[in-house]
């Protein structure tokens, strides 16, 4: 897992090179719970 420091308020969570979130593009952090499923799926 990498952390890539950015400017402006960016909050983007991508794994496997496909992005999962991106708070630049919704312009709003994710629902905890939502983001937490999303992420058990993967596995």
């Amino acid at each position: 897992m990498d952390l890539i420091p950015s400017s402006g308020g960016v909050f983007e969570v991508t794994v496997n090179g496909e992005k999962l979130y991106s708070k630049k593009e919704t312009g709003e952090f994710p629902d905890p719970d939502m983001f937490i499923k999303k992420m058990e799926s993967l596995t």
